[in-house]
């Protein structure tokens, strides 16, 4: 046996695994030991009752009282004894784990009948649907159960409980739970939703909100962001979004749900009720920029711009509001049967605190469009064109915009809504109008252009004669040239004379002054002869230069007058004889001055025979000798000057 090591490991294994199979089967055979591991609970079933009552209830399913069949109590981990084989089953059963962000719903398969029109059985104490005899004997209800099992590790009897696993309830940010209930009481008439019920957790205590009255149905109340342990069989949950009131805008509330409103708008409105917060109707409180948790079946938000808002009446143009999508280009007829056109911008502003009157009136802004914007407008501009002609719309475009802001933002103020301004786009005229007009407009160019050219041609004209007016000036001008030459000739002859007169003033006192130098040292005659001498050079002196100075202003107001009466004559004799009988004059007396002959001494008159021809010849003779006479006391002047 020492050498048979197969038999050595069979006896290691067999006899450890042989007591514990005979320790095991005396314990469970002679005393009934049932050991329970940790991680599990033992579902029991007895088999059969030696004393006492044998059967269950009539509609029971698990034994409460040590009756036969399922047993409502389990063993919990642990040492039981007296549960024989042959009377007693035991199966280990793990424990029911509710994983995190999950929840377990409950299906108990035995207990009282649920009362008529109820869905789900109210909670009773169980430990947590742990302890099946308390949730029997407490007067559970068999079904599906209001209270739910929260994440975590139960010893849930299966023979009792079915559960099912779910997720929780998780309202992401910017949305809003919308609740519904599956069961309560039905809803008061002529109410859409179930009143607000306090204290029950947001849904999660099913028991306190059925027990404080709860509604079955559309709920006022609202969930906000969060996870929440609500029971799918007690409550569905819609997820909207929040209601978003952008900057520039507010809300006004129509709610559906609430008591009747006691209406504050005043006498003169008469167009619908304006109520207080939290009351049926349109609140007289309007909704600011920000985002609001509103259930969207109880209750409206109608958006209503308090900026400027633009409306534009064009086919191929909207504003991104698209109120105005539906607007297109109004066509108009003129007072002279043309159709055309024309595009037109409606600016309006509501006020905030008229928000809710105009909601009232109206019930959204795109019924104000349709109902007062699209016909006032059309219909003013349909009218202004039929009292006028074309031509006169379009050039009175400015006048009729004026117009047409002032009665339309009459109108529009009876509506609460204040016209900030009406604007005229594009006007389209008639095809064959516009030919015309344009035609015209050539022609009123082309008149322009004519009578431009004929300005040019006139200011040319104008050149041309000043530029010959300019020639002729020249002549002149170089005439009065002369003139001023003559004078500035007779100055400088004049100043001449005069510095000349002064230089010999100055040699003579110089002269007299060295005179006087010399004769310092000589005796009174010389001084006196020297004193005289001296005066009488001074007294030469300025006689001489007064001659001089006589002189040259003479000959200077000689050459002046001699050139003032030279360009006069000249002047006067082109003017009286004209230029070339001037010139020829001026020719002859220079060939007299020069006494140049042209003619012959003695001139004899040929071919004739009148009595005229000897008489003719002494004229001739006689008019040559008065020209040489003449010619001679001529030159005689100019030698004696």
């Amino acid at each position: 046996m020492e050498h048979n090591p197969v038999l050595k490991w069979a006896l290691l294994i067999g006899v450890p695994l042989l007591c514990l199979l005979a320790y095991k089967v005396i314990l469970r055979i002679c005393f009934g030991v049932v050991i329970v591991p940790e991680d599990r609970i033992g579902l029991v079933t007895k088999k059969f009752v030696l004393f006492g009552k044998q059967e269950l209830p009539e509609g029971r399913i698990l034994a409460t009282n040590g009756e036969a069949g399922f047993q409502a109590q389990t063993l919990a981990p642990g040492v039981y004894f007296w549960k024989w084989i042959w009377q007693y089953s035991v199966t280990f059963q793990p424990f029911t784990i509710i994983p995190t962000g999950k929840i377990g719903l409950v299906l108990a398969k035995d207990g009282a009948e649920l009362p008529t029109g109820a869905i789900l059985a109210r909670k009773v104490p169980c430990d947590t649907f742990q302890d099946a005899v308390s949730f029997l004997t407490s007067g559970g209800r068999k079904g599906r159960q209001t209270a739910i099992i929260t994440p975590g590790s139960y010893r849930i009897n299966t023979f009792l409980f079915e559960v099912e696993i779910t997720d929780m309830i998780s309202i992401p940010d910017n949305a809003v739970g919308i609740v519904t209930t599956l069961e309560g009481q039905a809803i008061e008439a002529g109410s859409i939703a179930g009143k607000i019920i306090q204290e029950h957790n947001n849904f999660q205590d099913v028991d306190a909100f059925l027990s404080k009255g709860g509604y079955k149905g559309l709920q006022e109340q609202v969930i906000l962001a969060g996870s929440y342990f609500i029971n799918p069989w007690f409550a569905k949950i819609e997820l909207v979004k929040m209601t978003e009131i952008a900057i520039g805008h507010v809300g006004v509330v129509i709610s559906f749900v609430g008591n009747d409103g006691v209406d504050i708008s005043g006498a003169e409105f008469k167009h619908g009720n304006i109520v207080a917060k939290g009351t049926k109707g349109v609140w007289a409180e309007p909704l600011g920029p920000g985002k609001y948790p509103v259930n969207p079946y109880i209750m409206k938000v109608e958006l209503v711009p308090t900026t400027n808002l633009v409306l534009n009446w064009a086919s191929a143009r909207s504003e991104s509001h698209q109120l105005d999508k539906n607007l297109s280009t109004i066509t108009v007829r003129s007072k002279d049967g043309f159709t055309f056109n024309l595009d037109v911008s409606q600016i309006i502003h509501i006020p905030t605190t008229e928000a809710p009157k105009v909601i009232a009136r109206f019930g959204n802004m795109s019924n104000l469009v349709t109902q007062v914007l699209e016909p006032t407008i059309g219909n003013y501009f349909r009218n202004s064109a039929q009292g006028a002609d074309v031509i006169s719309f379009l050039t009175s475009r400015k006048e009729r915009q004026t117009a047409a802001k002032e009665h339309i933002g009459h109108v529009l103020d009876q509506y609460n809504v204040f016209g900030v301004d009406t604007l005229i786009g594009d006007i389209v005229p008639p095809e064959s109008l516009m030919k015309t007009l344009t035609d015209r407009k050539i022609a009123e160019e082309q008149k322009v252009t004519y009578e431009t050219q004929r300005q040019a041609q006139e200011t040319r004209q104008s050149l041309e004669k000043e530029t010959a007016v300019a020639e002729m000036q020249k002549e002149i001008v170089k005439a009065d040239q002369g003139v001023l030459i003559a004078e500035k000739i007779a100055d400088a002859s004049v100043k001449k004379a005069t510095g000349d007169a002064n230089s010999v003033r100055l040699q003579a006192n110089a002269e007299s002054d060295r005179m006087k130098l010399l004769a310092s040292g000589e005796a009174e005659k010389v001084r006196l002869l020297a004193k005289a001498e001296a005066d009488r050079t001074e007294w030469i002196a300025k006689a001489d230069a007064e001659k001089i100075s006589l002189t040259g202003k003479a000959e200077a107001e000689k050459i002046l007058a001699i050139g003032q009466s030279s360009a006069e004559s000249y002047k006067l004799a082109v003017e009286a004889m004209g230029g070339s009988n001037f010139t020829q004059l001026k020719v002859m007396e220079a060939i007299g001055a020069q006494n140049i002959r042209i003619m012959p001494d003695i001139l004899i008159g040929g071919g004739g025979d009148g009595a005229n021809g000897p008489i003719s010849g002494l004229l001739g003779l006689k008019l040559l000798e008065e020209v040489a006479k003449k010619d001679k006391e001529k030159d005689k002047e100019i030698s004696n000057e």
